[in-house]
């Protein structure tokens, strides 16, 4: 009743529990970015099939899986290598899929929890943070956002009351950080391109989850201090201390991440100014020269 969809790259040490957890699945579909370890391996040994696609970037990577999955059923579920979904969420899902074709949204929401020192690190990781990853997928689009993307939804959308488990350090502090220095600079290029169009403060109210974090997004590249600002939201506001020293760390390494995402910015737009004041002289020296006049 349910298809899974799983995008890899260099997955070896997540895949197998991943698809452990989804064994109730009768068609798991692992659409890999050309992994150099065994990745494909082992999702071929639990029984998934492999589809490899060129990765351009992370929305147009999942619409590309969208499109090519050739799924079995109506119904996907999309997750992460580093998530599982809890035995309440399966349950949950299970059910939808198996109610009246046609009735009912054509997307449902969840929560995750991330785990970080051993521990769910609840308030330092702004839960409930929502996420739209079960869906009629001929209902839904990602649009090409370098990072971090959102599934645009055709119809209705509802909520689910059970949980990922997102183990996003299961390959160590190094990988972690590898990663956020690759998102700083796909944040920063598409804050960039933000900047250059209106805010939209509606956006802010919008009972749309992916629109209302698009415009917190536009509005996060505008703010002064915002590693500042980051950093007393996770740890003050969110009740971040209230997590013991595994939710100041975070709230330290996300404030970092953001003081990486602001350096970037800051280096592009100079950059851009540069390439602005150098256009003119480039127009002028591309055309042709003038010819000599009678009485030169």
């Amino acid at each position: 009743m349910i298809s899974v969809l799983v995008l890899t790259l260099n997955e070896e040490k997540n895949i197998g529990p991943c698809l452990d957890s989804v064994q109730w699945s009768d068609d798991v579909v692992v659409f890999d970015s050309f992994s150099r370890d065994k990745t494909c391996s082992i999702a071929r040994d639990k029984g998934a099939r492999v589809i490899q696609h060129r990765f351009e970037n992370y929305g147009a990577q999942r619409e590309a899986a969208r499109l090519q999955g050739n799924f079995k059923h109506p119904w996907v579920l999309v997750l992460d290598a580093d998530e599982t979904p809890d035995p309440e969420l399966v349950a949950e899902l299970q059910a939808l899929a198996a109610g009246p074709e046609g009735q009912g949204p054509d997307a449902y929401r969840m929560r995750r929890k991330d785990y970080f020192q051993g521990r769910w690190v609840r308030h330092a990781t702004l839960y409930p943070s929502w996420f739209v990853r079960f869906f009629r997928w001929k209902e839904v689009h990602y649009q090409p956002r370098s990072v971090h993307e959102y599934p645009s939804v055709h119809g209705p959308l509802g909520e689910v009351k059970g949980h990922l488990i997102h183990n996003s350090f299961s390959k160590g502090l190094g990988e972690w950080w590898a990663k956020h220095v690759r998102y700083a600079d796909l944040e920063a290029r598409e804050g960039l391109e933000s900047m250059e169009r209106p805010l939209n403060l509606r956006g802010l109210l919008s009972p749309d989850p992916v629109l209302r974090r698009r415009s917190l997004k536009d509005l996060a590249c505008r703010l002064p201090l915002r590693p500042v600002f980051r950093f007393l939201y996770g740890y003050v506001w969110h009740g971040g201390i209230l997590d013991g020293r595994p939710g100041l760390d975070y709230c330290l390494m996300l404030a970092c991440y953001e003081f990486m995402i602001v350096g970037q910015l800051r280096e592009m737009k100079r950059e851009k100014a540069l390439l602005k004041l150098a256009l003119p002289d480039s127009r002028e020296a591309a055309l042709p020269a003038k010819r000599p006049t009678s009485e030169s």
